[in-house]
């Protein structure tokens, strides 16, 4: 992996600190560990202040959170540039992630690439506007609908060049874009349809029992719904108690 470092002087914002809001919210992640274990959410409260800092982590906002946490600020400047899901210079509005890896690129990702050049220039640059800036990364988890891009939160998926250059050219005029599969595909599923356990015969009421129906109809099927960023995180469930010291363990 290559050396990933902090942005240059000249553009490092003065000072950082949470919102009220997000300080409530790091408070409340910080209250999930046991206490000597606040360091645990380092990566939550980075990726908060990545968020409010506009999609990058100045070199404030990681000193911010390692206050908060105790933490001695190399410590934490370590998780920082370690996971590349961490910006550590400005991105654009819409901070577009290419697939280059190879199901990617065998269908097509270098074609995209193209348009991310034409269309918004080298990587890591930030178009003039401050709306978008691109870079190639690793797998996303979709090579079923290869090639794909991640903007933002939302990946688009089954591209081709003349639709990614269309989805470019409506974010940057504000218009809606449609998310996931760019084709006639629900999600991952095969192109054109299902094409293994068609036969009806098998969904027939069988003598004495109920109806058999199919996991899932394609006029029943789901469809993408709200963006990401736009949807409440899961609450995790707390922890199930430590019955180690039970004594009834059943033993003679």
């Amino acid at each position: 992996m290559a050396t990933r470092r902090l942005a240059p002087a000249d553009i490092q914002p003065a000072s950082f600190a949470f919102t009220a809001e997000n300080l409530a919210w790091a408070k409340s992640q910080i209250a999930r560990y046991p206490e000597g274990r606040q360091a645990s959410a380092v990566i939550s409260l980075l990726w908060r202040a990545q968020e409010q800092a506009g999609g990058w982590l100045p070199q404030q906002a990681i000193e911010h959170v390692a206050e908060i946490l105790g933490m001695p600020f190399i410590r934490v400047l370590e998780v920082a540039t370690f996971y590349t899901m961490f910006n550590l210079e400005p991105v654009g509005r819409h901070f577009v992630q290419l697939c280059g890896t190879t199901p990617c690129m065998l269908r097509g990702a270098n074609e995209l690439k193209k348009v991310c050049h034409e269309k918004i220039g080298e990587p890591h640059h930030v178009t003039a506007d401050g709306k978008f800036s691109w870079i190639e990364v690793e797998c996303l988890g979709a090579c079923v609908n290869a090639p794909m891009v991640q903007i933002n939160f939302d990946t688009y998926e089954d591209l081709t060049p003349e639709r990614f250059g269309q989805i470019l050219d409506d974010l940057a005029a504000g218009r809606p874009v449609q998310t996931g599969p760019q084709i006639d595909r629900q999600f991952s599923a095969p192109v054109g349809g299902p094409n293994t356990l068609t036969d009806p015969s098998i969904y027939q009421k069988k003598p004495g029992g109920k109806p058999q129906e199919p996991a899932l109809a394609d006029g029943d099927a789901k469809r993408p719904g709200k963006a990401a960023n736009v949807r409440e995180s899961a609450i995790p469930k707390p922890p199930v108690g430590d019955a180690s010291g039970n004594s009834n363990t059943g033993r003679a």
